[in-house]
């Protein structure tokens, strides 16, 4: 995936349309937020086998992806307007998670310290 190519996309297709004035830290967080929401609306009330890929319509596997898109687009464009650097904010999250959860600590369990 091309981040940058994406964002340059995505601000542009809000330029055109006169809606950054509307694409605020709070407003974007707030929608990326909302997004989510009905991504869990997908999963809501389904038991752990039901919500696996095999168990899941065209339908529902069609909302998921939708959802998903706008997760990922609001998160994108919240990125863009704070000028965070995505790449580099996801490789400092990963290096930190790894020293937090050592495999070793890990392995097999989903507690959190």
């Amino acid at each position: 995936m091309d981040v940058k190519a994406i964002q340059a996309r995505l601000a542009q297709f809000a330029e055109e349309r006169d809606w950054e004035q509307f694409h605020s830290p709070k407003n974007l967080s707030m929608a990326l937020a909302g997004e989510a929401g009905e991504l869990l609306e997908v999963f809501q009330w389904l038991t752990e086998k039901q919500s696996s890929r095999e168990s899941l319509t065209a339908e529902q596997l069609n909302e998921v992806s939708d959802e998903l898109a706008d997760i990922l687009i609001y998160a994108l464009r919240l990125a863009d307007r704070l000028e965070v650097d995505l790449e580099a904010a996801i490789s400092q999250k990963i290096d930190k998670n790894a020293a937090r959860y050592t495999v070793e600590a890990a392995r097999g369990n989903a507690r959190k310290r």
